[in-house]
């Protein structure tokens, strides 16, 4: 079981960010710790772990909350479940908030992993971004994390901005190479309704980049990466040195999650209350309301719904086929114990063409996209899944 805690307040709004997050004049932090405390033992218990894999801490911007908040929520899931000495406890950072006093104080409260919203090392493009901190910033950071946190500091990177060119992508890449630790993170920026910057591309003041372009940029990032030592072994994760995030690659095997705070997502058995079904769960989104209902009913879960045999294996797919290890027989027979991969995808049909066309390998290890597979998953996916629903 891998517990997600979710810390929903930032300073500022970024300008591509939709996520639930909240930009308050005050934080009642205290109130907000005894809640997550209280959810994560809730959830522990109903979930019914033995032991925890990996402790995850995202927001918002949680980097803002204190060092004795991280403390005493892992020392509530310490005292409901077992949380073994050397698990992966990550939390997500940004340059602004990560000061050596302050890192050295997550330091000291459990965290041994760091993830670092860098998103850029250009200030033009951090502008664009609506991001609190400068280019100098995100370096200082990174230098101070891995002094703290020696391979295990995680740097996020964005591109597709609006008006980026392909080399000043590849410049960026290349400053970011000389800075980072072992494990870095890609995403394609994308337009979310409702955020400053969408409106911008889509009033016509700022150029979207085009699709061709986009896809030039992923491929010349993973070249580089992977020239660079590291292994593209997700496909917006790359690691070198062994250093997988626990947390990622958990998610991407479908194992157990437990979501706690506001708006955070779970997927896990509820034992504790008889259920026998994998529950897709969310929180209540706004951290006021999630709070009262934590402190009057006892829990924050806004929604829960059974998945069936069907979307739990769909969602086994469309994860695990985003990871260079693919699906894995072991992996498909824990969730369909009547029928195996070869039975669902080794009949003529989607997989078996685009097993031809080269984008997919079926074999004694499971079912896993080529390297050129990996760009395309989305336009491959819909026709695995339709695959699937005849089977």
């Amino acid at each position: 079981g891998t517990p997600c805690l979710q810390w929903p307040y930032c300073r500022k709004r970024c300008s591509y960010c939709n996520f639930n997050k909240y930009v308050v004049p005050a934080v009642d932090e205290a109130a907000m710790r005894a809640c997550l405390v209280r959810e994560a033992r809730t959830l522990l218990r109903l979930s019914q772990v033995q032991s925890v894999t990996s402790v995850f801490f995202g927001g918002g911007t949680p980097s803002l909350a204190s060092p004795r908040t991280m403390a005493a929520v892992l020392e509530a899931i310490a005292g409901t479940a077992h949380l073994p000495a050397g698990a992966e406890v990550t939390l997500e950072a940004n340059p602004s908030s990560a000061s050596p006093p302050r890192l050295d104080g997550f330091r000291a409260a459990g965290i041994n992993r760091l993830s670092i919203g860098v998103q850029s090392l250009d200030d033009a493009e951090l502008q664009l971004l609506g991001r609190e901190h400068t280019a100098v910033e995100a370096r200082r950071a990174v230098e101070v994390a891995r002094g703290l946190f020696p391979g295990r500091t995680s740097i996020d990177l964005i591109f597709g901005l609006p008006g980026q060119s392909q080399s000043a992508w590849a410049q960026g890449l290349e400053a970011a190479l000389g800075l980072c630790d072992d494990h870095v993170s890609l995403y394609q920026l994308t337009l979310e309704r409702g955020t400053a910057l969408a409106a911008q591309v889509w009033g016509g003041n700022l150029p979207a980049p085009s699709q061709d372009l986009l896809a030039d940029m992923y491929q010349t990032a993973c070249t580089m990466l992977v020239a660079a030592g590291f292994r593209h072994y997700e496909v917006s994760n790359f690691a070198r040195k062994g250093a997988l995030s626990t947390h990622n690659l958990s998610y991407w095997r479908a194992e157990q999650y437990i979501g706690v705070g506001p708006g955070a997502h779970g997927r896990f058995v509820p034992w504790g209350e008889g259920g026998c079904s994998r529950e897709a769960r969310v929180q209540t989104l706004e951290p006021d309301a999630w709070m009262r209902e934590v402190q009057t009913q006892g829990h924050g879960t806004r929604r829960r719904v059974v998945l069936s045999p069907l979307e739990q294996l769909e969602e086994v797919l469309a994860l695990g086929l985003r990871t260079d290890e693919g699906v894995t027989h072991e992996r498909w027979g824990h969730f369909s114990p009547h029928l195996s991969l070869e039975g669902v995808f080794g009949a003529p049909g989607e997989a078996a063409e685009l097993q031809q066309q080269g984008w997919l390998v079926l074999d004694g290890g499971g079912l896993r996209c080529r390297r050129e597979g990996l760009a395309v998953l989305d336009s491959l996916l819909p026709g695995l899944l339709c695959q699937l629903q005849r089977g």
